[in-house]
Formats: C-alpha cells, sequence, structure tokens
C-alpha cells in the first residue's frame, strides 16, 4: 500500500468526518483518479515529435498514453477530422498515489517561482492545473527533451463541491496558495 494512500485511510478520513459532518462513512470524499492531458497539435505535423512527446508522457504517467482525435474539421484551426490533437493517460489506484506523492513533494519544488496552486475547483469537486512545462518531472532525461510542451493535471475527487474536494487535496499534500499546507507522514 502506497504511503498517501495509507495516510489517507488512517488520519485524512477522520479529519474529513469531523469538519464536514458527514452521516454516512461512504459520503467521505476521496481521490477517484488522475487525468494528464497534453495538447499536441503543433506536434502532430512531425511524426517524430509527437512519439517524443508519447514517450515522455509514458515516462511522467508508468502507462501509455492514449491518442485523442479532432471530433470534426474545422478550417480556421487547419483541422481535419480524423487528426490526432492531444494524448491523455488516466491513473488509478496504486499508480495514482504514488504519482500523486511523486507530484506534491518532488515536482512542484521544481516548479520556477511557485508559490502554490489556487484553490479553485470546476464547481462538482475537481481540480485542474495548468502546467508549462514537462521538464520539471525528474522522470525525463533533459538531454532528450527536444521541445517544450505543457499539460493539465486533472484531479477527480468524489466530493460535491470543490470545498470538499480543496479540503482533501490540502490534506493529501497539495500546496494552495492561500491555505497552510499541513503535512503529516
Amino acid at each position: 500500500m502506497s504511503r498517501l494512500k495509507k495516510r489517507y485511510k488512517e488520519t485524512i478520513k477522520g479529519e474529513l468526518q469531523k469538519k464536514f459532518n458527514f452521516s454516512n462513512m461512504m459520503m467521505i470524499p476521496k481521490l477517484r483518479k488522475v487525468v494528464i492531458n497534453m495538447g499536441i497539435a503543433e506536434a502532430s505535423k512531425d511524426k517524430n515529435a509527437m512519439q517524443d512527446c508519447v514517450n515522455e508522457l509514458t515516462l511522467i504517467s508508468g502507462q501509455k498514453p492514449i491518442l485523442t482525435k479532432a471530433k470534426k474539421s474545422i478550417a480556421n484551426f487547419k483541422l481535419r477530422e480524423g487528426s490526432p490533437i492531444g494524448i491523455k493517460v488516466t491513473i488509478r489506484g496504486k499508480r495514482m498515489y504514488d504519482f500523486i506523492d511523486r507530484f506534491y513533494n518532488i515536482v512542484c519544488p521544481r516548479i520556477s517561482d511557485f508559490r502554490g496552486f489556487k484553490p479553485k475547483g470546476d464547481g462538482n469537486g475537481n481540480i485542474t492545473i495548468g502546467l508549462v512545462d514537462q521538464q520539471i518531472f525528474p522522470e525525463l532525461n533533459l538531454d532528450e527533451v527536444k521541445r517544450s510542451q505543457g499539460m493539465h493535471v486533472t484531479f477527480v475527487t468524489s466530493a460535491t463541491n470543490d470545498e470538499e474536494s480543496i479540503e482533501l487535496l490540502r490534506l493529501l499534500g497539495m500546496p494552495f496558495s492561500n491555505l497552510p499546507v499541513t503535512v503529516t507522514l
């Protein structure tokens, strides 16, 4: 069992139960999955660049991403139906907790001028973070990275509102800008 999942089961569930006064243990929010998206519209013109992005996301996430394709043609963007526009990977279970642990403790401190993430969600209990560069991940060999590529990391929780999801992620160790971080190992 991952140390983050163990901490969630032993301490974080109890703290969330006390703070929000849930009547049922099944109402306590939990992390369902982490989705990493990388837009590769510019890289889709060059097959080698697209394969490099796939390899880099594979190293970052620990599993092979799937290719997302355009649903319809848009002439102004020179986009044709069926052409590859992005790659994504969905992480669940043990890999998810391992990725989150590495992301909070290793990757976030490597972000330049990092002062925490804004505590803002989508209203349904999910939080998305945009990263400008993939080179902050230590799994990548910087000599082999040819181009800078951004990505979005989405944390999908079972929470019904943003307040519960932000509190869950804060207790898991996510560094928010306005909230104090309390990490107990």
